[in-house]
Formats: structure tokens, C-alpha cells, sequence
């Protein structure tokens, strides 16, 4: 059983944002290690206290945060950036309220 990535269109608008060459890096990491993985865990870390159900991942001085949806086998990716702002950014997502349907 393997996990498929998906991006968000946050992630895309910081992602097109980024240096061609950390593009690329942040690319080839991702479809080496997670595109197809049995187990996108194995090379991250879990998040704490207000982020505590989102992964992040260390490709060089950039953070990827990312949400992991057991059920439906999808790697969410939300966030990147250099350490701190990926951080910073997740926790004000975290903090917005939920859309009512």
C-alpha cells in the first residue's frame, strides 16, 4: 500500500516562490523519499501542540509541513519555507476556524 502527494494551492503559490535550483532540490527529495513510500513517517517528524496532527520533513534549510490522511492514503503537502516561517505558518493556520459547510 502506497501514498500518493498532493499539494494544496498554498503550496503551490510558496513553491513557485522558491529559487529554481531549491525547487528542484525540494522536488527530487520528495519523489525520492515519499512519492510511492509505504510509510511517509518513517522519514519525518511529528509536530507538537498546536500543530500536533502535521508531519514536517527537513529537505536542507526548508521545513515541509504536511498533513497524512490515513484513510484515503493521501500526503497532503501545506506549508514550505526556511525553518522558522514554516512554522510560523502553521501555527496561524492552525489557529483560523474552521469553514462551515
Amino acid at each position: 500500500m502506497s501514498y500518493s502527494v498532493e499539494t494544496t494551492p498554498r503550496f503551490d503559490k510558496e513553491f513557485k516562490e522558491l529559487e529554481k535550483y531549491t525547487q528542484k532540490m525540494i522536488k527530487a527529495w520528495v519523489v525520492r523519499n515519499l512519492v510511492g513510500c509505504d510509510d511517509p513517517r518513517a522519514h519525518g517528524k511529528a509536530l507538537t501542540s498546536n500543530a500536533a496532527n502535521r508531519w514536517r520533513y527537513r529537505i536542507g534549510d526548508y521545513r515541509l509541513i504536511c498533513l497524512i490522511k490515513d484513510s484515503k492514503l493521501i500526503f497532503l503537502a501545506l506549508t514550505i519555507g526556511i525553518k522558522r516561517e514554516a512554522y510560523e505558518k502553521t501555527i496561524i493556520q492552525s489557529r483560523k476556524p474552521a469553514a462551515k459547510p
